[in-house]
């Protein structure tokens, strides 16, 4: 398979200011205000210490390929401080404008900063002090937790891939949930994101059982489905080291998706005959 790569890398705001989010967000207003393919949804709205905040939330169309869409939702910045899976984001939606073939047959919506403070802040937590993706499913009153999880209650989700950035590893790995054909999609996507980044083959990665870059265990509160959501969807979190250069994180991820992408699609079309 060949990987289409990202079209243009995004500059990061000066670490002694607040990142710009309306800044980040831009080109996907630009894209979003012409294109029959991207719809931007700005009424996710909350405010944080009398500052107003909304959750950036866009939508991608891709061309018919099925009798019924697949819905993925696809996630970033939930940590403040792991910006690169934000920019990831903002860099594969161009390029899907670019190349919708490659979102065949998907409803595709994006959530490039989930923790709008944490990113403005360039900290993990939100400006109220918390992890929000230690919140999820627990009667949190975090505001953006709360717009999330009534995302995720109201999607029909068929599959949710959340993108992160350890800074204790030296190579790429995923977390996986949900059906077991949840390790037909990861296996693949970490082989494509390997011709960019090594991968992580510690049999310990972040404290979990570790098997050629895959973790099945995960932390209590995470973004995730709902608990009783049933089928449940496919869970991914896609993982870069912190050091290499944001070109290749930004490849790594976005051969990363187009795989999973490819693969889900090919598992879709065969299940009738299984």
């Amino acid at each position: 398979m060949t990987i289409a790569t990202p079209i243009k890398t995004v500059a990061k705001p000066a670490r002694n200011q607040r990142r710009s989010i309306a800044e980040l967000l831009a080109p996907l207003e630009q894209i979003a205000a012409n294109s029959p393919n991207l719809v931007a949804n700005h009424d996710a709205n909350f405010e944080v210490n009398g500052e107003n905040y909304r959750l950036p939330r866009y939508l991608f169309v891709g061309p018919r390929g099925g009798d019924t869409p697949i819905r993925l939702g696809i996630f970033a910045g939930i940590h403040g401080d792991e910006p690169e899976g934000v920019h990831a984001l903002v860099q594969f939606i161009k390029l899907l404008e670019a190349k919708p073939e490659l979102a065949a047959g998907y409803y595709l919506s994006f959530y490039p900063v989930c923790n709008s403070t944490g990113f403005e802040d360039g900290t993990r937590f939100s400006r109220t002090g918390k992890d929000l993706n230690r919140e999820f499913w627990k009667n949190s009153s975090e505001p953006e937790v709360c717009l999330l999880q009534a995302e995720l209650q109201s999607r029909s989700f068929q599959g949710l891939i959340s993108l992160h950035t350890d800074d204790t590893s030296d190579g790429f790995y995923g977390f996986v949930g949900g059906p077991t054909l949840t390790k037909n999609l990861i296996k693949p996507a970490l082989a494509a994101a390997e011709k960019f980044l090594p991968r992580d083959e510690r049999r310990v990665i972040d404290g979990f059982n570790a098997c050629h870059g895959v973790i099945r265990d995960c932390y209590d509160g995470i973004l995730s489905a709902p608990p009783k959501l049933r089928p449940r969807p496919f869970e991914i979190i896609l993982e870069t080291p912190a050091a290499p250069p944001e070109y290749l994180k930004e490849l790594a991820f976005a051969a990363a998706l187009q795989t999973i992408l490819l693969e889900y699609s090919k598992f879709i079309a065969y299940a009738p005959n299984l």
